[in-house]
């Protein structure tokens, strides 16, 4: 078959494989996905939402609609992006089917084939495979707690040949938990703007805060139109409606327009018409702190057994919001390998070695607390301690 020679460079997912693996093993304790509760999920209200909407409008929700989305939406985004510190228009907003597809347009817009992207090491799988079929390369920069160190950064960007955009999670960030600074995301802009490169910042999670202060978006200090800025309805709403967005210098959004255009022509029309519904007569903010309620509880529940059940060797972040914890062992381990015998255990976690741009650090794990019941949480975490006891 006459594949294109992208295909040959395109590997599946570690988290699609660890699927696998618990598909074969049912019962098994599940840290490896990323999956918010579907017990959280408004579903009586969308129930209502959805009657509401076919019965009154069925004909606007089931037809094709605009490519940028749904002007009444944008506009109700743009208000969200103030909680960002962010001054944006419905100009500024185009809505996207997930953003994972707004990590696939900018990089359509932006990134020739040999171009550099710098990412945080570790960094979102998803994005990496986002960035694969364009043929771009990749480079990892390390980080502390608050985020990427900055001399590292600067130091590749000086020293790499045709770096053209540097990508974030900034807050509580997949696959690690942690969190920039306010200080480090002033470096960022400053660093972006003095080398003339793009920020692409992914912030899927940024309302799953359990504590602390919100800490003003990387795009809020954006005077050059340099950074483009990612949101999801999917941590917080529903991940099957598939409604988020890009927010960019509105001399951008054309741009963005043609390659959506080229990609799916829109958005379902259904799917935006719920969410803005939702956002128009029922309150975020009570929906939010019930859902930060619970993953707080299972957060803590997750790092309880870490301190009191695995080895002092084994280091984590404390993510003040988000839905992991990021687990790291002595350098001489390999968590692909610790897998194994986890799974025959019946409990499951990613490696975390795929989330460094470079594969080049397998003794790391990516743990999720969102979605396991309270004792299905301990139990699972003790059996892994265990595990990790007896490896070392």
């Amino acid at each position: 078959m006459l594949l294109a020679q992208r295909m040959s460079d395109l590997k599946p997912s570690d988290i699609r494989e660890v699927g696998k693996l618990i598909a074969k093993n049912p019962g098994t304790i599940s840290f490896a996905g990323g999956l918010p509760d579907p017990a959280l999920f408004p579903s009586e209200a969308m129930a209502e939402i959805t009657n509401k909407i076919l019965t009154e409008k069925a004909g606007v929700a089931l037809q094709y609609g605009f490519t940028l989305g749904r002007t009444a939406l944008r506009e109700k985004v743009a208000g969200l992006m103030a909680r960002e510190g962010v001054k944006a228009t419905s100009d500024n907003i185009m809505i996207t089917t997930g953003s994972q597809q707004g990590l696939t347009l900018s990089t359509m817009v932006f990134l020739n084939p040999g171009d550099v992207v710098i990412t945080e090491n570790p960094s979102y799988l998803g994005a990496l495979a986002a960035f694969d079929p364009y043929e771009t390369k990749y480079l990892g920069v390390n980080g502390d707690k608050n985020g990427m160190v900055m001399e590292e950064l600067e130091e590749k960007i000086k020293n790499t040949p045709n770096v053209k955009m540097i990508y974030v999670i900034p807050n509580f960030q997949n696959p690690t938990g942690r969190t920039w600074s306010l200080e480090k995301r002033k470096q960022l802009i400053d660093i972006a703007n003095k080398y003339d490169l793009i920020i692409l910042e992914d912030n899927a999670y940024g309302e799953v805060r359990f504590e602390g202060e919100r800490v003003p978006s990387i795009k809020s200090f954006d005077t050059e139109g340099r950074v483009i800025h990612l949101g999801s309805f999917s941590k917080v709403l529903s991940p099957g409606l598939r409604v988020a967005w890009v927010c960019v210098d509105e001399k951008l959004l054309p741009k963005f327009e043609l390659v959506k255009y080229g990609c799916d022509l829109q958005s379902a029309e259904l799917a935006q018409m719920q969410v803005e519904e939702f956002l128009e007569n029922y309150d975020l903010d009570e929906h939010l702190a019930k859902i930060n309620k619970v993953y707080k509880a299972r957060r803590d529940l997750m790092i309880g057994v870490i301190n009191e059940e695995f080895p002092k060797e084994a280091k984590y972040y404390y993510p003040e919001g988000g839905m992991f914890v990021w687990v790291e062992l002595p350098s001489h381990m390999n968590t692909r390998e610790l897998l194994k015998k986890a799974v025959e255990k019946k409990v499951a976690f990613v490696p975390g070695g795929s989330f460094y741009p470079q594969n080049d650090c397998e003794s790391s794990l990516r743990l999720n607390f969102s979605t396991m019941e309270d004792d299905k949480i301990i139990l699972g975490m003790k059996i892994l301690a265990e595990i990790i006891k007896e490896s070392l």
